[in-house]
């Protein structure tokens, strides 16, 4: 009752996994991945072993393939199981048991694998299938498009529940000190893929630093536009004491900026508070 696509990008060196199903909490028990490493998504009667066992695999050098084949071979239940891998390098690789419910079935290509089961027909997977291929960005938007897409395309026959997200690359965490670059999950929700999309912008402004192109400078007019505001807020002080307390409230430390400048997004946050 789930259908997810796992993902690489050569250019960010991370891996990515999307998933959506008609089950409370699917990114508790679906998606699995490492930095440097690879990731699986394990689902249908999900064998949850698959995830930290076929990352260990990987790690020592076994390929998507090989991996699959171990994995399944080993369990009794495989004809229940779905699951899909990307391995260090990127290859990948799908397996659907006979004993899924239709429909069922996954594609696996060039740094990427999508499958699902109790869907509407085959189109859910074809069209997670071609909007990774054909989107550009960062791996995290081109997941999240192509779950979109599976959505639209017919999904979960059964309807929908919950959806995740989970991005890793090396030192993308919080403060560099792991690899868990982006994890949100929509436990319970009407429409959890439009959820996880809406938290996945809070995570954009929150938690990704500044783009150059974001970053404006605070001539006089706008210190005084922004004073005015602040002290609206309840913030005083003189404007750097009350704009930089305004900015670790509102937990912006990752668009501060060093010099008499201002993030676009947090001014436009500002503005429409």
């Amino acid at each position: 009752m789930t259908y997810s696509i796992v993902g690489y990008c050569e250019k960010e060196q991370a891996w990515g996994v999307a998933v959506q199903s008609k089950f409370l909490a699917v990114g508790s028990a679906v998606p699995f991945a490492k930095a440097g490493v690879g990731v699986i998504a394990t689902q249908s009667f999900a064998n949850t072993t698959y995830g930290p066992e076929g990352l260990r695999m990987i790690e020592e050098g076994k390929s998507a393939d090989e991996v699959l084949k171990r994995l399944t071979e080993a369990d009794e239940g495989r004809a229940d199981r779905q699951v899909g891998i990307v391995d260090a390098s990127g290859k990948s690789a799908t397996f659907t048991g006979e004993g899924c419910n239709d429909w069922a079935g996954g594609i696996a290509g060039k740094h990427f694998a999508a499958q699902g089961n109790i869907l509407v027909d085959g189109n859910t997977v074809k069209e997670m299938a071609r909007v990774f291929e054909t989107t550009e960005g960062p791996l995290a938007e081109r997941l999240l498009r192509a779950l979109a897409a599976g959505q639209a395309a017919g999904g979960d026959s059964r309807g929908m529940q919950s959806a995740a997200l989970l991005v890793v690359k090396e030192g993308g965490g919080y403060g560099g000190f792991n690899d868990r670059y982006i994890d949100l999950r929509v436990d319970d929700h009407a429409s959890p893929i439009q959820e996880l999309e809406r938290i996945y912008q809070l995570h954009t402004l929150y938690l990704q630093p500044s783009k150059p192109e974001e970053i404006k400078p605070i001539d006089d007019a706008l210190e005084s536009e922004l004073m005015d505001k602040l002290l609206e807020l309840g913030y005083r002080g003189s404007f750097a004491e009350a704009f930089r307390t305004y900015l670790h409230t509102e937990n912006f430390e990752m668009r501060e900026q060093t010099d008499r400048s201002i993030d676009t997004r947090v001014l436009a946050y500002l503005r429409a508070q």
